[in-house]
């Protein structure tokens, strides 16, 4: 199933939901010495594997890390192919004062904010889907 290209109809139908819990970035040498199943995110750099994973489950594994996330779900299913979603959506972030790291996945695009931020960011970013022309 193709995801949306058009700008207007992933803004107006992004839908942002806020997931449960605490979420953060830690960095590894090794992500093999973490279970699959507890990463929800994997990236490999040359410096190291950076895993996005639930801040509870981290401190269980005595892993560093120096930010602490929620997690908002953009439920369009928006294509990878589409252009202009998270530059809008970065800058109405940026305009209140809101860091934003975005995951594109497959089916949806998903932002983690400051956890101080979380509320705030989802009455953004829904105010922005309301409004947008």
């Amino acid at each position: 199933m193709a995801g949306e290209k058009d700008l207007a109809k992933m803004i107006k139908g992004m839908t942002p939901k806020l997931n449960e819990g605490e979420y953060v970035f830690a960095t590894l040498t090794n992500a093999s010495l973490i279970s699959r199943a507890d990463i929800l995110s994997e990236f490999k750099e040359k410096e190291g594997s950076t895993v996005i994973i639930a801040k509870q489950k981290a401190d269980a594994l005595k892993l560093s890390y120096e930010y602490v996330a929620s997690w908002i779900t953009l439920e369009i299913h928006s294509s990878l192919e589409g252009v202009g979603l998270t530059a809008l959506f970065s800058s109405e972030l940026a305009k209140h004062n809101i860091s934003c790291n975005v995951v594109a996945a497959y089916y949806h695009d998903h932002i983690f904010v400051d956890r101080k931020d979380a509320e705030k960011a989802v009455v953004v970013l829904k105010g922005l889907s309301e409004g947008y022309s």
